[in-house]
């Protein structure tokens, strides 16, 4: 118990002095839906109805592909990581505690979204709110999950931050939220399944819940959920 209330209070202070994790959960997802939002819903008819999903996707994947993958770098890649084990912390525990921090911050990011989106541009509301917030966290879920993986398997910030972008961009341009997925190439169409963001924006948007779309979601999580394992078992031999 008292490594675990020493990992929290040592999450904290890391949260309260990242400036990474208030600039990629808030200050530029928000700053994207204001001035993008604007422009859609000028030029394409008919936006409004996935404005909020679509600027979600976009925060969700940058919040926790460029955001979280630098916090664990600076936990497992630095002394950090020693002051965990002098402590007795057990290593997955700041993997967890990251997560957990990063989770909410991007929720409370898209509530922020969720709620203005109609104020500032007539964006509709989703017609099954309880589906929404569902399909919302399982997708923040598997976010972050792709991106720990990225910063437990890169210990170099610079490194970190480039393959955190090589994931980002294809994720977003990729998803449909920025132009619809059917007027891609069928090869690049292809290629944007890989990614949590296309499904997560289509399982967000659909008028009506379509519970096969988790599968692939769900499938991504536990692949990322067993390569994490590895990681953490790798990192805590050394």
């Amino acid at each position: 118990m008292k490594a675990f209330l020493y990992g929290i209070a040592l999450q904290g202070r890391l949260d309260i002095r990242s400036k990474t994790l208030l600039i990629t959960c808030y200050l530029v997802p928000l700053l994207f839906f204001i001035v993008m939002g604007g422009i859609f819903t000028s030029i394409m008819p008919g936006t409004e109805a996935t404005l909020i999903p679509a600027m979600t996707v976009f925060g969700v994947t940058m919040g926790a592909l460029i955001g979280l993958p630098p916090t664990l770098v600076e936990i497992y890649g630095t002394d950090i990581r020693k002051v965990y084990q002098a402590n007795g912390v057990p290593s997955v525990l700041g993997l967890v505690l990251c997560n957990i921090s990063a989770f909410v911050h991007l929720f409370i990011m898209s509530l922020i979204l969720y709620f203005i989106a109609p104020l500032l541009f007539q964006a509709e509301f989703p017609i099954q709110t309880d589906a929404y917030f569902g399909s919302l966290a399982i997708f923040i879920a598997v976010s972050l999950g792709i991106a720990s993986v990225i910063g437990l398997a890169v210990h170099d910030q610079a490194k970190t931050s480039m393959v955190s972008i090589l994931f980002f961009l294809p994720s977003i341009l990729l998803s449909g939220i920025m132009f619809p997925a059917e007027m891609l190439p069928k090869g690049f169409e292809a290629v944007g399944r890989f990614f949590p963001a296309s499904w997560g924006y289509q399982l967000m948007s659909g008028a009506v819940f379509q519970a096969e779309l988790l599968v692939p979601l769900l499938g991504m999580l536990l692949a990322a959920g067993l390569i994490c394992a590895a990681l953490l078992k790798r990192i805590s031999q050394k």
